[in-house]
């Protein structure tokens, strides 16, 4: 009797003992790091074979404590490495585990490493090569409190590899995760009810799902093995083992009667999952259509199972789209699926409260490095008459949606008369919904505020999940027109902080401009919409005259006052990003020449020794900035004098400045500016249009003149 060590992913482990024991391996004890079991050589091959849900099998070699380097060492040398592979053979080491002693896995490998080395030395033999990519024998040493064991890794690595998938969709399921919530939904139990996955992707629950009721090894395609250059392999055991498990294999399918489907909207990736499942032999017992899982008739049958891996919305703005499927899930599966059971594996837990439906049991898995939970559902004739399924999201049982509804009314006859199509329609108004919601013509863009530590990240998930599901509704936007951005307090270039990479952009309308916006890309969409009246302003004063913009931004308060007559405008921000967008936005409305000059630099330092004068010199500075590129910390708190000094200096005689910023609570300093020979006079109740009537504190705004003298 020899002693293994099966692997697998977190959550799978009692399952895996229930297998073990199942395939007749003996002592069998389940620990967190794997499943312990005792097996002759013989026998460990017909687990390897058959175990669906194990990833690896170790075979135990030796241990002994590992408290330090030399004590690993020994450790390592004790084993008779000459009698387990021949030299001529390449050879890895995987070491697990770290103490204070022995602090990353690579130096406890490399420990082991040379022990194996030193071993064939001493015999007077050339030394084996290492191969960490495609080793023809690979040792795994695992250190777990001060003792360390040593195995030969039997099956080799990535065990749930059945050999049918040739190609995989974009977050594929791993075959021995696929095969534990098969196993955890009960339909194992009565493989004669059907089967249905609704986003099928490429194809992995009905496939190995097909496989599982056919009781088909999962290892005899396999085309190498751990073992295969093992000294102590046993070549006859194998053939018998393996010739075995193919009967048994072949058999299993000519008897099946299963009925599984597979349902994807994705017509490419079904492809890729008919593919797979040709591969696999099984294409004969799954029955694959292009179709929205939410569009789904039952033309099943009376009884059986629903059981998918939805996509997690990894992405914020992924968000919409799966918030709006699983509600129409929910209603779907109640309408159609009386008498079903329905289970979904999802890392995004909050998402299943969408489907409205009472959970019968949840287990949690790993899928990678992600955190899932798998959620089973009993869909009786209780379940479904507890709730109206024709209505399961009701407006008028939402503050949030109410809220918009009365936004947008009060909001209607001014968007008309001023001809806006880009507002913002809500701010935070309820506390519990901490979001900002604005409109830019036909796309909604949803600002997230990071919410107070004191808040649950549950509660705060499923409000997001609100306010995604009603803000589409109620204004009538398509889901896939719905942009969400997570907002918190940004420091210097974190606020201009690059998001997605889609590189979309579209045109919108202000007072006869046109505008490039992109929703997708930054935290900002290169419009702040609460300076529309800003920047009619500036731009009225500008007529006839010259400005200078600084941190100009995109250029939108340039690009108005070109089209107002400015004489000149003088353009000048530190990124050439946005620079290059300001000269977008003058392209889309056919201005260009010599009067509109864009410079890229530090304004900061542009502004002390810039010599030009201008009429109007129009500032909007960040709240902080720490950039490497200004080579200087700024705070427009402490240095807000500073500033507007040297931009009056550029100010030609008569000339105006207007300063803004949107730091909450700003002070202006008035004595340090009287002192300066300055007026100042305060625009931001001035500037602040209807849309921000409710945020006091969205930006302020200051006119600012020399004394006359």
């Amino acid at each position: 009797m020899q002693q293994f060590l099966a692997l697998t992913s977190p959550g799978i482990e009692i399952l895996l003992a229930q297998e073990l024991k199942d395939l007749k391996a003996e002592q069998v004890v389940q620990k967190p790091e794997g499943v312990y079991f005792n097996s002759t050589i013989e026998h460990a091959y017909h687990i390897c074979l058959r175990s669906r849900l194990s990833t690896r099998i170790l075979l135990k070699l030796g241990e002994g404590d590992a408290t330090n380097k030399d004590e690993l060492y020994a450790v390592a040398k004790s084993i008779n490495w000459s009698e387990l592979f021949s030299v001529d053979n390449t050879f890895a080491i995987d070491f697990v585990g770290t103490s204070d002693e022995i602090r990353n896995s690579q130096f406890g490998a490399l420990t082991v490493k040379d022990a194996v080395v030193d071993h064939f030395r001493d015999l007077n033999q050339e030394r084996p090569s290492v191969d960490k990519s495609a080793p023809q024998i690979s040792f795994q040493a695992r250190l777990l409190k001060q003792k360390v064991v040593i195995y030969l890794d039997f099956s080799g690595r990535s065990l749930f590899k059945r050999g049918y998938r040739e190609h995989s969709g974009a977050a594929p399921l791993k075959e021995h995760l696929a095969a534990a919530i098969i196993t955890r939904s009960g339909w194992l139990d009565d493989t004669t009810k059907p089967l249905v996955d609704p986003m099928c992707g490429s194809g992995t629950i009905v496939i190995e799902a097909v496989l599982m009721a056919a009781g088909y090894a999962p290892g005899i395609d396999r085309a190498q093995w751990g073992f295969d250059f093992w000294l102590g392999h046993q070549p006859e055991a194998w053939k018998a083992a393996k010739s075995a498990a193919i009967e048994q294999s072949h058999v299993g399918l000519t008897q099946l009667k299963a009925k599984v489907f597979g349902v994807d909207l994705d017509s490419r990736v079904l492809k890729t999952a008919q593919q797979n499942a040709k591969n696999a032999g099984v294409q004969r017992f799954i029955e694959f259509s292009c179709k929205n899982a939410n569009d789904m008739k039952n033309g099943f049958g009376p009884k059986g199972a629903i059981l998918f891996n939805p996509p997690y919305g990894e992405r914020i703005g992924e968000l919409p789209e799966l918030v709006e499927s699983f509600a129409l899930l929910g209603q779907t599966f109640k309408a159609q699926f009386v008498n079903w059971r329905i289970a979904v594996l999802t890392a995004n837990v909050e998402l299943l409260a969408m489907m409205k439906m009472v959970t019968l049991k949840r287990y949690k898995f790993k899928n990678g490095p992600l955190d899932c939970q798998f959620a089973l559902y009993n869909l009786d004739d209780k379940q479904v008459s507890s709730s109206n399924v024709n209505a399961e999201f009701e407006q008028k049982d939402s503050d949030f949606g109410n809220r918009l509804l009365k936004n947008k009314k009060n909001l209607k006859s001014w968007l008309k008369q001023e001809n806006i199509e880009c507002y913002r329609l809500y701010d935070a108004d309820i506390p519990e919904y901490n979001v900002a919601v604005d409109v830019y013509g036909d796309h909604l863009v949803i600002h997230e505020y990071t919410a107070p530590a004191i808040i649950e990240p549950e509660k705060v998930a499923k409000r997001l999940q609100e306010v995604v599901y009603f803000a589409p509704k109620v204004l009538g936007v398509p889901t896939d027109k719905v942009i969400i951005k997570t907002r918190a307090k940004q420091k210097g270039k974190e606020q201009y902080q690059r998001v997605e990479q889609t590189k979309k952009s579209m045109v919108v309308h202000e007072y006869g401009a046109k505008l490039k916006v992109n929703l997708w890309d930054y935290l900002d969409t290169g419009l702040f919409l609460d300076h529309r009246k800003t920047r009619q302003i500036v731009a009225k004063k500008s007529t006839g005259k010259s400005l200078l913009n600084l941190f100009a931004y995109t250029g939108s308060v340039s690009l108005q006052a070109a089209l107002h007559g400015a004489d000149t405008v003088t353009t000048v921000d530190m990124s050439n990003t946005y620079l290059s967008w300001a000269q977008d936005n003058f392209v889309l409305n056919n201005l260009s020449g010599h009067k509109y000059d864009f410079i890229q630099a530090d304004c900061l330092q542009w502004l002390k020794k810039n010599e030009q004068k201008f009429d109007v010199v129009f500032i909007d500075p960040p709240t902080f900035s720490n950039s490497k590129r200004m080579g200087e910390s700024f705070d427009v708190q402490r240095d807000h004098v500073s500033l507007i000094t040297d931009g009056v200096n550029s100010l030609a005689e008569g000339g105006e400045l207007i300063f803004t910023n949107n730091k909450r609570n700003f002070k202006m300093d008035f004595d340090a500016i009287a002192a300066l020979g300055l007026n100042v006079q305060e625009l931001s109740d001035k500037t602040r249009d209807k849309d921000f009537q409710r945020n006091k504190h969205i930006h302020n705004s200051w006119l600012i003149k020399r004394k006359a003298s």
